[in-house]
């Protein structure tokens, strides 16, 4: 849980602790299961987030982007192994120890969507891991761990970067789906970026943060 005043840091921490409490839940016949997420299965979509975590470790610890090419290819390269949890945890504790460097929060990075200062790129980690940290949780029918401060944390930076009605064509999300207003700030953020909060069916848009 996040408490009023929390630092950016201890948001992604809570982001990340909420993760692995939803990855150490998944069963092992659960792994090859759907997820609101088109074409991707529960693994796919851990890989995913695992190679974003260790994307933006990299970019954090001083080295710059790959380019989307090599993104590309490198996103479908397995990073689970044997253990998608201890590949998780791992991914995890590679992130937090990079933007817990003194300065880094303050300090500019290019990244794949400009240059941000590091603070920008821990809320981008948090968004993408509250999105889909949503999404595995639908799809493995555990609740989902991330308290309201830490997810309205999130809708609101995505907001100001996405903005309703905001044309998506540079960003691969689907389109916001309906929501009540009085819905839980994560499953507005999850409406806002193409999920139907109201069914268990499919994006249609793998509906990853650009760059990850």
């Amino acid at each position: 849980m996040t408490e009023p005043g929390a630092s950016v840091l201890d948001e992604l921490r809570a982001a990340q602790d909420g993760m692995q409490v939803l990855v150490d839940g998944v069963r092992p016949d659960q792994w090859d299961g759907p997820t609101p997420c088109a074409e991707w299965d529960a693994r796919t979509l851990l890989n995913h987030v695992v190679f974003g975590n260790r994307t933006f470790t990299t970019i954090v610890n001083g080295q710059p982007p790959p380019p989307q090419e090599q993104i590309r290819a490198m996103r479908d390269q397995d990073q689970l192994g044997d253990d998608p949890a201890a590949a998780w945890r791992a991914s995890a504790t590679g992130l937090l120890a990079a933007f817990d460097s003194p300065g880094v929060l303050g300090r500019p990075f290019a990244s794949p969507l400009g240059e941000m200062p590091g603070a920008g790129l821990a809320r981008l980690r948090i968004t993408e891991t509250l999105v889909h940290g949503w999404d595995l949780a639908r799809a493995t029918g555990q609740p989902v761990p991330f308290d309201e401060s830490l997810a309205r944390g999130a809708l609101d930076f995505t907001l100001r970067q996405l903005p309703p009605g905001a044309a998506r064509s540079t960003f691969p999300f689907a389109a916001e789906q309906p929501v009540p207003d009085d819905a839980p700030a994560i499953d507005r953020l999850a409406a806002h970026l193409g999920r139907d909060v109201d069914a268990r069916g499919r994006t249609g848009r793998e509906d990853r943060i650009p760059g990850t």
